[in-house]
């Protein structure tokens, strides 16, 4: 069971550097702790901050404890500032697994200007060999420091192996919930950062994120191979953000609706704007139609040219450029305050997905909006990108690779071996494994005795099969956003377990009801015969609910179909929960009780 430590939720109080009003008062005696001053003064004396917040605090106070910690805390909240705390305090290296290099040089770059921050150094492709041996002369030299690495890295023995020699204190996964194996940041290698933790003999392990629904910090806790793991969470919700949805019936229409919008807000408001659109085409076309109505607009994708994407996003962290239309490749790691509005021409494939982007505005803690242009026939596309799967030549050569190998193989040994690009060859390796087909051990992958390259196929299949299942249902629950018939935001925080009776009153339907609650959220219609029920055949008749009768959120039932499942919404007529083998479902209270479909899980 994970211990989950919980913060208080809704403070719009984003800045680290002031006090957070659900902090307790340090000067009652009931609530002072007498070694809390020493962590309230290390961080003025070594980073220059007047206050350290509660969720901060607790996590880090876990660490030093020894304890692998999840903390999920609002974006612009100040996660870094638990690692940064923990490296002084702990004296020892400190080695943070972070996604872009663009972004580890602003959180380098972040760390030259506080007092007596440790140093720290980045080890990644960009660097010169002067460089990474100056990197590792710092780490090898003792004492604090902070060593910033790509996943990639991680996946490199050689990197391993220094590591381990040195000793590490802590490794810190940021933007953890790419961990996900379904995640909608999916990258290969973060799926085997467990691997290198284990490796390094089980340091002390940090994830960072800013949305875990219950689903994905599981997975992150399990991936990582995370023990006895304390969750502290300060919760997600960004009330300062207003949310809308716009429905369209014809796609040249919606497109025009979205240029209006973008044109409108720019000139409405100083500050910047992300537009995400579904494909590289699209970024180039609309950045071309804002640009001719006087926008400072720029398409961004990953078939860009490296350089190209970093100019784009000096630019636009500049102020330079006002607009980035971009694909999904674009925003991780933007720390940029400014930001006052976020459109979505394309539907994001989950919740998760789409909670990320928006919670990319508003930084500063002013008001920002999110609008989602919404054609219920996008779907498909999104459904179509989310069924990729690797083919079963691809599937074949990877495990020849592995059967004829004398011993374990890294990633990258598959890759050379196999003839497959890197990032294939990570992705097919980390079915194989989650299929059975092969084991990793501290070396690497190894198949246990000969594998008939059928049946490995037949086995990745099932997996994805799963996973497609999975990103299905996702996808089903952006939908029951889009067309919810109720406060947006309880939709949203609902998804990630958070439960709030109360109106936002700063969304469109909330704006349109003067936050009076007029139904339950709208969602795609599922099988009867199981106990799902679409959301509009729910009677507004429906009984209150019950102790008997009661799906307390976070609580694991089993299902006589689909297996074991954990609730993940509850509300008065019906329950949302999430299978492991099925994804997300809605289900019927009245049909789950006359059919005795859900047991609870002691």
């Amino acid at each position: 069971m994970l211990d989950v430590s919980t913060a208080p939720t809704g403070t719009t109080d984003l800045d680290p550097n002031d006090p957070d009003p659900n902090d307790p008062d340090p000067n009652d005696p009931d609530t002072h702790e007498p070694d809390l001053p020493d962590l309230d003064r290390t961080a003025l004396e070594r980073f220059g901050w007047e206050h350290v917040h509660h969720g901060q605090r607790e996590a880090v106070e876990h660490l030093l404890a020894g304890r692998d910690v999840v903390t999920i805390m609002p974006t612009g909240y100040g996660k870094s500032a638990v690692y940064q705390l923990a490296a002084v305090l702990l004296d020892a290296p400190v080695v943070v697994a972070s996604p872009l290099i663009a972004l580890q040089a602003d959180q380098e770059a972040g760390l030259l200007e506080a007092p007596g921050a440790p140093p720290t150094a980045s080890v990644n492709s960009s660097k010169s060999a002067s460089q990474l041996a100056a990197a590792w002369e710092m780490v090898e030299g003792g004492g604090a420091s902070i060593l910033f690495v790509s996943p990639e890295q991680l996946a490199k023995p050689e990197i391993l192996e220094r590591l381990s020699e040195r000793g590490v204190a802590l490794v810190v996964v940021d933007e953890a919930h790419c961990v996900s194996s379904w995640g909608h940041d999916f990258r290969p290698d973060y799926l085997r950062i467990g691997d290198a933790v284990r490796r390094l003999g089980h340091p002390t392990t940090l994830a960072l994120t800013a949305t875990a629904s219950l689903p994905v910090r599981r997975e992150i806790v399990d991936r990582l191979g995370m023990r006895d793991p304390a969750i502290v969470s300060h919760g997600i919700d960004r009330p300062n953000i207003r949310l809308a949805v716009v429905r369209h019936a014809d796609a040249d229409a919606k497109r025009d609706a979205v240029a209006d919008e973008v044109v409108a807000r720019a000139e409405a408001a100083p500050g910047s704007g992300l537009v995400y659109v579904a494909t590289r085409k699209d970024t180039e076309s609309l950045a071309a139609i804002l640009r001719d109505r006087g926008l400072s607009a720029e398409a961004y994708h990953g078939g860009l040219a490296a350089k190209r994407r970093d100019g784009i996003h000096g630019r636009f962290h500049d102020g330079e450029t006002r607009v980035v239309v971009a694909t999904s490749a674009f925003g991780m790691g933007i720390d940029k305050p400014d930001v006052r509005f976020v459109v979505h021409e394309a539907v994001p494939e989950s919740i998760d997905a789409y909670y990320q982007e928006i919670g990319r505005s508003g930084r500063d803690g002013d008001e920002a909006s999110a609008t989602l242009h919404y054609r219920s026939e996008d779907l498909g596309l999104r459904a179509f990108f989310a069924s990729r799967k690797p083919g079963r030549a691809t599937v074949r050569r990877a495990v020849e690779a592995l059967e004829q190998a004398d011993g374990p193989l890294t990633v990258v040994d598959v890759a050379e071996r196999s003839g497959l690009a890197r990032r294939t060859a990570g992705s097919v390796a980390n079915l194989l494994e989650e299929a059975g087909v092969v084991r990793s051990d501290d070396r690497g992958l190894v198949a246990d005795g000969p594998v008939d390259a059928e049946e490995a196929v037949a086995r990745v299949r099932e997996v994805t099969g799963g996973q497609e299942r999975i990103a299905a249902s996702r996808l089903e629950m952006m939908r029951s956003y889009a067309e919810a018939r109720t406060c947006r935001r309880r939709v949203l925080l609902g998804y990630f377990g958070e439960q709030d009776a109360q109106e936002c009153g700063h969304c469109d339907l909330c704006e349109e009801t003067g936050a009076q609650d007029h139904g339950a959220a709208g969602t795609a219609a599922q099988e009867h015969d199981s106990g799902t029920v679409a959301a509009d055949e729910v009677s507004d008749d429906a009984p209150d609910e019950s102790p008997e009768r009661c799906l307390d959120v976070e609580t694991e039932v089993e299902h006589r179909e689909w297996g074991r499942g954990t609730v993940m919404e509850s509300e008065a007529d019906r329950a949302t929960i999430f299978f492991e083998g099925q994804g997300y479902r809605v289900l019927s209270r009245e049909l789950v009780e006359e059919n005795g479909l859900l047991t609870s899980v002691e």
